[in-house]
């Protein structure tokens, strides 16, 4: 467990915003799972394996996770472009496309608050897979993996802008969506609510921060 979360968005300082202010529930990622993994997630872990080295491969993958029915490659962050390639060009692997880059930060998750998810997919096999990095809030740094799969370009710099995670090797690693002097990254959760007021149907509904506790 790395935090417990009250009210529907854990909102605080600020009155409880969602109607659900009796609502408690813990925040837990899920722990390694144990082996057999199920379906191809034993052969693609044998390969990988295999590819990195028997050495390599314990430095390299610091967990694997089964989750609803889902593999996750949590990855160090220093092996996050080896692993790749190997993924990538790897002709039992052959993961040719990466679907994007997603951020999550977790305030609780002590010296791994950063997380960035990366959801490939194997046209020649038809399998997905994740590969998760995380990164502590003191030195967020992650390595690009623009070199290699090209279509990383604007989610780096989308995550950067909102998340804060620096991708190192980058080629414009700027901002995507704010505006070049905005400060702060908005979708962290220790970003202020903030806003300003909305006119809907001739009432005037106040920002996140000034709306009263229900």
């Amino acid at each position: 467990m790395i935090a417990v979360r009250r009210g529907m968005f854990g909102a605080a300082g600020s009155g409880d915003t969602s109607g659900y202010g009796r609502l408690v529930r813990s925040v837990a990622l899920p722990g390694s799972s144990p082996r057999p993994y199920g379906g191809y997630f034993d052969e693609l872990a044998d390969t990988l394996a295999a590819a990195l080295g028997e050495d390599s491969y314990p430095a390299a993958i610091e967990r694997v996770v089964v989750f609803r029915g889902e593999l996750t490659l949590e990855v160090a962050r220093d092996r996050l472009p080896a692993v790749a390639r190997e993924l990538r060009d790897h002709p039992a692997l052959r993961f040719e496309l990466c679907l994007g880059v997603s951020g999550a930060h977790y305030p609780g998750d002590t010296d791994r608050e950063l997380h960035a998810v990366y959801p490939l997919l194997s046209i020649t096999h038809n399998r997905r897979i994740r590969l998760e990095v995380a990164a502590p809030d003191a030195d967020p740094h992650i390595p690009s993996l623009y070199g290699i799969y090209p279509t990383t370009d604007w989610h780096e710099r989308e995550t950067y802008d909102f998340f804060g995670i620096i991708f190192d090797g980058h080629p414009a690693l700027t901002r995507i969506e704010m505006p070049d002097d905005w400060v702060g990254h908005p979708q962290r959760k220790d970003y202020p609510l903030g806003g300003i007021p909305v006119e809907y149907h001739g009432a005037e509904i106040p920002p996140p921060d000034e709306r009263r506790a229900y």
